[in-house]
């Protein structure tokens, strides 16, 4: 698209949600090119910004790092890096029929800077006291907007769809010889539960989720039904629901906690246009639906391999940063005598290369660990000539077409990894700390 859009195009973009790093507007204007697509846009924190350095895109040791791929270190800026970032080592892992790359647009300053204001009355209060949108950015990515089929030419009105995003988050417990003995739990409670734990105790979140990420890749179908039911009884920012393009479950922002009476009784009231079945079977089919998609396409079989390129864990990976930035490791300092000796020396003996690939694996990992997959489906009609893939519903017999793409897969920041290492020790130590005052708290009662 050859057009730069400017700040008279801006009304034409509605809130559709945001993470840590982008906010999403979907497009509700007449451009036909525009039709039934939404834009990804940078955010920058509102406080303590250290991003990478302006025009070039990447730093002097990102491009050692990316090396291998050409196209990205001749990036002249690092929007159009994410893009290719995307196109070229994500799609390759994760296969090309389930990432949209997108394309980069052009934009004005005065576009971006009009849209926030339009926004920011739908985003949560928490978001925008956090982060902005960097208005400094000269692209933006537009994709495909797939939360919903895209339109048929010449149809007055398509067939209903619905859609469903899921955070999966990581898939597998860490295993690496790296991992201090202080923070062994890391290998027997998944990060998620440990780090829903740490939300709660700094009030970031009302509930913590029972959700598994371990059911919900297990390819049990039981235990992939227990984790899908525990997503959507707190959906938080990893599950949320859309019917035609419209959110009907889920936070705008990141901001449900739980679902709702109403909520679950508005999607009740859509399934009865998808779903051929008595009213109070319909969400549990409905669920049926993604687990069955989700074993035929194989999408999280394919997550979880690209999620196990970090086969470190942070804790290995945070020496091999420092080898490559040659600056003192702080990890090193953090750590006993016996641990340093019996395990971290060889780490910082690595060539260059064999830290680069290290840390490498670990951001594609990190990528892999943060994205989210959606879901679309619709009903098949009697006669169909559609290329999209479909599956079908035992329990009521209907087919569904559906596509299934992985979006949010962010390019990670080099410089991000002590915040990584941070973070992931923050969380540990809050997990153990809690754990053992529940401990001492049973033992003082006298049911343990």
């Amino acid at each position: 698209m050859e057009r730069v859009l400017d700040e008279k195009d801006a009304a034409h973009w509605v809130y559709r949600g945001e993470g840590a790093a982008n906010i999403v507007v979907a497009y509700n204007g007449s451009f036909p090119e525009l039709l039934g697509k939404v834009l990804r846009i940078q955010k920058i924190p509102e406080k303590g910004w250290n991003g990478i350095i302006g025009s070039s895109g990447f730093s002097a040791h990102e491009l050692l790092l990316w090396k291998d791929h050409k196209d990205l270190v001749l990036s002249p800026n690092r929007e159009i890096a994410a893009q290719l970032y995307v196109a070229h080592v994500m799609s390759q892992l994760l296969g090309s029929k389930h990432v949209d790359a997108g394309i980069q647009v052009l934009v004005s300053k005065e576009f971006l800077g009009a849209v926030e204001k339009n926004i920011n009355s739908k985003r949560p209060a928490w978001r925008i006291r956090a982060a902005r949108i960097d208005r400094h950015c000269k692209y933006v990515l537009l994709i495909s907007d797939h939360s919903c089929f895209p339109r048929v030419s010449g149809v007055v009105k398509d067939d209903p769809c619905i859609s469903v995003e899921i955070k999966p988050k990581c898939g597998f417990l860490p295993t690496s010889k790296y991992i201090a003995q202080k923070n062994i739990i890391k290998k027997i409670i998944t990060r998620f539960k440990m780090h829903q734990t740490l939300k709660f105790h700094e009030k970031e979140i009302s509930e913590i989720s029972e959700y598994d990420p371990l059911d919900l890749f297990s390819r049990s179908k039981d235990r992939m039904h227990k984790a899908l039911r525990a997503l959507y009884d707190t959906p938080q920012n990893n599950f949320r629901v859309f019917f035609d393009g419209s959110l009907i479950l889920g936070g705008l922002g990141g901001a449900a906690d739980s679902t709702t009476k109403l909520m679950g009784e508005k999607l009740k009231d859509v399934l009865k246009s998808i779903i051929q079945s008595d009213d109070g079977l319909r969400t549990k089919i409905f669920l049926e639906l993604i687990i069955e998609t989700i074993h035929k396409s194989g999408v999280l079989d394919r997550l979880l391999d690209v999620q196990k390129l970090d086969n470190c864990d942070v804790e290995g990976a945070i020496h091999a940063y420092y080898n490559i930035v040659s600056q003192p490791c702080i990890a090193c300092k953090e750590l006993g005598e016996d641990d340093l000796l019996h395990n971290r020396n060889p780490l910082h003996s690595l060539s260059l290369d064999e830290s680069l690939k290290i840390v490498k694996d670990f951001l594609i990992s990190a990528t892999a660990k943060d994205c989210s997959l959606m879901m679309c489906f619709k009903p098949r009609g009697v006669v169909s000539n559609s290329s999209y893939n479909s599956v079908q519903l035992e329990s009521t017999g209907q087919v569904f077409e559906y596509k299934a793409y992985f979006i949010d897969l962010d390019l990670k920041p080099l410089n991000k990894m002590e915040h990584y290492y941070k973070l992931d020790q923050k969380i540990v130590r809050c997990y153990n700390k809690i754990a053992m005052e529940e401990c001492l708290a049973e033992r003082d009662d006298g049911s343990i």
